[in-house]
């Protein structure tokens, strides 16, 4: 069941379950890219929850009510009973332990820091080159304004350092570790979520390209969380 956003039904914690857990409860809106993340990542891994929407252009996610889940003022936000966690990647590590999705997120410890390594990899550096170009390419249009080219020419060079990085990586594996898909793959792809609309030269790195359009946007959670069509890009 998905809600939107309300104060004055707000609360704290996540609903009782009728076994005397807890369901937790995903404070999201679709479009954003760290919202989409979650979302499809739960998709993948099999996650139930119950859903919250709190509505980014409408600012939301600065409301009080929000703030006592994420002081941040930033979405998305999971409670589960009693306790609140915000950042993407935090959330999708935790989900994947409490549902023991070991298929994505495997107990082995190298594997399992190969893909800490891209997660923190995606938030510290992937996620703001390529919000950039969403900005300048997606955010500015949709509110009448007009991209600013020299700020896109003055990040190009760091993004394709970065693409470069992925591309040699994906060059040796169909995904970023190893032969299935895992949680990384979900993190990294974020960012380039609306890349035909972000304008990001995926022509020039063939095996990221590969990655992104014949691999991550065939999988049905990726499919089912399709932002461009909500945001009235897509017909």
């Amino acid at each position: 069941m998905c809600e939107s956003f309300d104060a004055t039904r707000y609360s704290i914690q996540a609903g009782q379950t009728y076994n005397g857990g807890y369901t937790m409860k995903l404070y999201f809106d679709p479009i954003s890219v760290n919202c989409r993340k979650v979302v499809a990542g739960f998709g993948l891994m099999g996650v139930d929850y119950e859903s919250a929407h709190v509505d980014y252009f409408k600012a939301e996610q600065k409301a009080p009510a929000y703030l006592q889940i994420n002081p941040n003022g930033a979405i998305p936000a999971l409670v589960d009973g009693e306790m609140q966690l915000w950042e993407s990647n935090a959330i999708l590590q935790y989900a994947a332990d409490k549902n023991e999705a070991f298929g994505y997120y495997p107990k082995d410890l190298k594997m399992r820091a190969d893909i800490n390594r891209w997660l923190l990899w995606e938030a510290a550096h992937w996620f703001p080159s390529n919000y950039v170009y969403l900005v300048e390419n997606v955010v500015k249009p949709l509110l009448k304004a007009q991209p600013d080219k020299a700020i896109i020419d003055k990040e190009a060079p760091n993004w394709h350092r970065l693409a470069g990085i992925l591309d040699a990586r994906l060059a040796k594996h169909k995904w970023l570790c190893g032969d299935k898909v895992t949680l990384a793959d979900i993190a990294v792809a974020a960012p380039l979520h609306l890349h035909p609309y972000q304008k990001v030269p995926l022509d020039a790195h063939p095996n990221l390209k590969r990655w992104m359009t014949q691999g991550i946007e065939q999988l049905p959670c990726w499919k089912a969380t399709d932002a461009a069509k909500l945001l009235g890009l897509a017909a």
